[in-house]
Order: structure tokens, then sequence, then C-alpha cells
């Protein structure tokens, strides 16, 4: 636990506060719904879903936010432009979280980000991602809509270390001449989320998780991951969980606290089902964070934290 000595930022997206020191702003939990493979979605291109599942996994993420203080956003993930305007409705007709846009394809999370812009949303939207393999249009759709947050994702396919990850961020790689700091300057990204990239365990993993405290440090961004990808990637555990599922769910949730303790802001922590169980884990992370910066350093966790809503 400790305190980080270059100044930290806070961004406000749709209301919620992200970044800060370790125990003054709750962690961030997003839950992703609609993704690939998952079984509520019947027909993925034109966005058909049973409503009722999607509606109580939704509900139930914000019931642990507000039962734990952590605040919450939807990872939205589509296919296609028809289905992630469907999305998008859903969603923001049932939870006033921010929401974040996730596609494979760039013309699907442009499409969803100016679908944001339509119905007067575009505050509580996250762009995901800004990332090595941006397009020319991509950036020029960008710098049309102008839009203040996104994701940018600090993967470098050649360097998987922590000096890779900053040149990606820094100045650029492959195709890229440019940083991804900087191009997001340029795009008017005043509210970056930075992504540290989580790899499979073996590929870069650790770097990815210590990139956590390094970016922090640096750069004094908001900073998670999805940490859940390395054991959900792990062949290993995949194995071996045959023989015991509640291994792999242990690994998977535990996953989150690794980059909490390096002072993550965002926790990407997979299928939005599994809210149940990471909300109380990573709310008992922040209590432990939010005392030692109260009593080591006197500073006072905002209102509505875990540690005054659960202690």
């Amino acid at each position: 636990m400790f305190m980080f000595e270059k100044e930290q930022i806070i961004h406000d997206v749709g209301g919620v506060r992200i970044g800060g020191n370790p125990g003054e702003i709750p962690t961030v939990l997003a839950g992703t719904i609609f993704y690939s493979g998952h079984k509520i979605v019947t027909d993925p291109i034109e966005g058909v879903f049973d409503k009722s599942e999607a509606e109580a996994m939704i509900l139930k993420q914000d019931e642990m936010s507000d039962i734990t203080g952590n605040p919450s956003m939807v990872q939205i993930f589509s296919e296609s432009k028809n289905a992630i305007t469907r999305f998008i409705d859903f969603v923001v007709d049932l939870s006033e979280s921010p929401f974040i846009i996730d596609s494979t394809s760039p013309e699907v999370r442009i499409h969803g980000l100016k679908h944001a812009e339509e119905i007067g949303l575009l505050d509580r939207a996250v762009y995901n991602s800004i990332n090595i393999s941006i397009t020319t249009q991509e950036m020029s759709d960008l710098d049309e809509l102008q839009h203040e947050c996104a994701i940018v994702l600090a993967f470098n396919p050649q360097d998987p270390t922590i000096a890779g990850r900053r040149a990606v961020l820094d100045e650029g790689a492959l195709e890229l001449k440019k940083g991804l700091l900087p191009l997001c300057n340029d795009l008017g990204i005043t509210k970056p989320l930075i992504d540290t990239a989580t790899t499979a365990l073996g590929a870069g993993a650790g770097s990815s998780a210590a990139f956590t405290f390094v970016s922090k440090t640096v750069y004094g961004y908001p900073t998670g991951s999805g940490i859940h990808n390395a054991p959900s990637s792990w062949p290993w555990l995949n194995e071996y969980k045959k023989l015991n599922k509640e291994a792999f769910k242990a690994c998977d949730i535990a996953s989150n606290l690794i980059i909490h303790i390096l002072g993550a802001d965002f926790i990407l922590y997979g299928p939005i089902k599994n809210a149940e169980t990471v909300f109380p884990v990573v709310a008992m992370a922040d209590v432990f964070s939010a005392e030692y910066a109260n009593l080591e350093f006197g500073l006072d966790p905002i209102k509505g934290h875990p540690f005054k809503r659960l202690t």
C-alpha cells in the first residue's frame, strides 16, 4: 500500500469519478454483456437477446454497486452496427451507469459512439479503445466527434515489457508513428483511461499487471485492465477446472486483487454475471486501502466509499 508522488488525475465520466490515490475513490467495476459466446444472445448480428436475463444481470450489478459503494460501468460488446444500437438503448433504459462501447470492429465502435451522441448520452460513453491498430478512418471519425473519454490500450505486439507498453503510449510502434497519448490529445480525448493490456500468463501478464503501478507513477492517469483474461486464458487452469470448477472461479475473481494492490482505478472484471462475487472482493480491498491511507496519510475517502459504507 502506498501513495503516489505524481499528481493523480481524476476524471468524471457520467457522474462517476475515476482515478486518484489508493483509498481515495472506490474502484470502478465494469462487467461485460453481449460478449461473443454470451448465451443470452441468440443473434449477435441483429442484436437479438434474452431481455429478461440481460435485465436481471444489469440490475444486479447496479444493486451490488449500491450495496458496496463501488461505482459500475456496463461494458457493451457488439459484432454489428444494428446490434450496438439495440444494446445501448436497452442498457441506458435500465441503468444510469456509464457504458463502454466495445467491438473488434472500429466501424461498429464509431457507430455506437455516434448513436450515443444522437440520444444525448455521450457524456456517459467510454470508447474502447484507442490502440495500435487504429485506422485512418477511425482517427478521422474520432477527430470529428471530439469525444472526451476513451480507453487507451497499452498493447505492444513487438514488446510485452513495461518499456514496450510505455513506447506505445509515448512514441508509437509498428505502423503508428505517434504515441497513443499524444494522439489522444489530437483527437480531443481529454479523459484517457489507460488499459495496461492484459496478456496471457507466460506472455507478459506480469509486466501488464506491474504496468498499473508504473502508469500511475509516470502519467497519473486513471489506470486499469481486464486482468481476468490472464487466468481465463491459462491452459493449465482451463484443464484443471475439469476437475475443480471452483478453483477456476476463485482464480478468476481473485485476479482482480492483483491490480488493485498495484493501484488500479478501474477493473474490467469480465462477464457481468460475476458481479455478486467481484463487488464484495474489490470492496474489501478498497476498505484495506482506505483504512491505510486514512491512518497513515490522513486521506479522507469520498462519501459513499466502501470504507465508510461497510465498516
